[in-house]
């Protein structure tokens, strides 16, 4: 801390003293608010603010006007509910204290509302697909002997789940190496092409998914003669996925530090070998996390399966010949049905879908919860014991070292 200077009469700069608060000059500090709970002067004018929007909603509604309807009374409520907080809150606090106070209730109600909108549509799929889930003939068998009038006893979803496990297979084995090699590109070159593709990279994740679709039918159907089969699904699958891999990829190759890369170019390795054992092994946890999203990306298709795969109710292993469906298409197509039973299959098709979906997020959470560079446990000890072999391999060669 620099010392405060002050002028003598003589001319000179000396430092000037600075004496320590009093007690009586700390007792007259406003007590610092605790932001990890609520307090007594946060929880009353909420109460009150929500009993007084209440009653004057409900004045409003019931006998000052002509007013009507629920999503009306809750959007009235909302609004007066936020003017009577902050008046309320200003009783006692400054202007910025307001704001804040009435900010942090907007965003907490935005937050509310995007997770019932979320548990609306988890809670009614689940229900609506409930009768067919728990049926254990629903993931062991599929629908090439089962008719629209048929009980839920009969039939199932295993063509789907099969199809789809073949398209992801397929669509990986191609975006992958794509995927990786191109944010590889994009972070170690710097020149007009490098910004060219990630412009193009970027826009490609906007893409609508039928475009996708649109484009393999075009091309690889119509214009080369191939029919519908699962490999053309798991192409245009991939172009859905590559650049939300690409772009994910990007990111965690940006977050290895640059002394790693600057250390192997010291120790005089290439660059195509600071990169493969390097920076790659660096963000292992990261480029899985990004092809996890991918795949949960790819999964969720429907456009450009239903243009380039067809649909068909019986088992196909062979993706290079003969229409072959995934569970969004097998929902999709069981949900249009006019018959309650094919209707509750299709929504337990898509909890299905719904629940891959969720574990492929939760497994690229917790990979990526890890920051780059950080080991687990496990790669912890292999290091380690990486470490020691080549203690005893130095100690025992003392002048044969090979780096």
């Amino acid at each position: 801390m620099t010392p405060l200077l002050h002028d003598t009469p003589s001319g000179d700069t000396v430092p000037r003293t600075v004496l320590p608060p009093r007690p009586e000059q700390l007792a007259s500090l406003p007590e610092r608010r605790s932001l990890g709970k609520l307090s007594r002067n946060d929880i009353m004018p909420l109460a009150g603010g929500l009993f007084s929007a209440w009653c004057t909603t409900m004045l409003l509604f019931g006998r000052l006007t002509p007013l009507s309807g629920d999503f009306g009374f809750v959007v009235v409520f909302f609004l007066v509910f936020l003017c009577t907080y902050a008046v309320l809150v200003a009783t006692t606090e400054d202007g910025p204290a307001v704001v804040d106070r009435v900010m942090g209730v907007m965003l907490t109600t935005a937050a509310l509302v995007a997770l019932a909108a979320l548990f609306s549509v988890i809670v009614f799929t689940i229900m609506r697909g409930s009768k067919a889930l728990f049926h254990s003939n629903f993931f062991s068998t599929d629908l090439s002997s089962t008719g629209p009038l048929d009980p839920l006893g009969k039939g199932g979803i295993t063509h789907a789940i099969t199809g789809t496990v073949i398209m992801t297979t397929i669509a990986l084995l191609i975006t992958v190496p794509l995927g990786v090699a191109c944010s590889v590109f994009l972070n170690e070159t710097r020149n007009w092409f490098a910004t060219l593709v990630r412009t193009v990279v970027t826009a490609m994740t906007a893409l609508p998914s039928i475009l996708a679709g649109l484009f393999i039918f075009a091309t690889w159907i119509l214009v080369l003669g191939f029919e519908r089969s699962g490999l053309a699904a798991a192409i245009s699958m991939s172009i859905m996925m590559l650049p939300i891999i690409i772009r994910s990829a990007d990111v965690v190759l940006r977050l290895v530090p640059g002394g790693l890369r600057e250390a192997s170019a010291a120790l005089g390795a290439p660059q195509w070998r600071t990169v493969w054992h390097v920076v790659l092994p660096t963000a292992r946890s990261g480029l899985t996390t990004s092809v996890i999203l991918g795949v949960a990306r790819g999964v969720g298709e429907t456009a450009p399966v239903l243009l380039t795969a067809g649909f068909t109710s019986t088992m196909n292993v062979n993706p290079m010949k003969g229409p072959m469906v995934s569970l969004p298409l097998a929902a999709f197509e069981l949900v249009r049905s006019p018959q309650p039973t094919q209707v509750a299959r299709g929504f337990a098709t898509a909890a299905v879908l719904m629940v891959l979906v969720l574990v492929l997020f939760t497994i690229a959470r917790v990979l990526g919860g890890r920051p780059v560079g950080r080991l687990s446990k496990r790669q912890a000890r292999k290091a380690a014991a990486k470490s020691i072999r080549d203690l005893e391999r130095i100690q025992a060669h003392p002048g044969q070292v090979n780096v």
